[in-house]
């Protein structure tokens, strides 16, 4: 199951540079992680200052 990055992201990129995969991007407002990319390590969810990246 590829993570998620909820409502509560406040586009602040501490995400994208905690991949390390780069599987996270800027969406529309807001980060988005692409799940054919994603490994599933989680390191970004302990990066988001907001709690917005979950497991989907």
């Amino acid at each position: 199951m590829a993570y998620q990055i909820g409502d509560s992201c406040v586009a602040c990129g501490a995400c994208e540079g905690g991949c390390p995969v780069g599987a996270i991007s800027m969406g529309d407002g807001k980060f988005e992680i692409d799940a054919d990319s994603c490994i599933d390590c989680g390191a970004c969810a302990g990066t988001c200052p907001t709690g917005a990246i979950a497991q989907a």
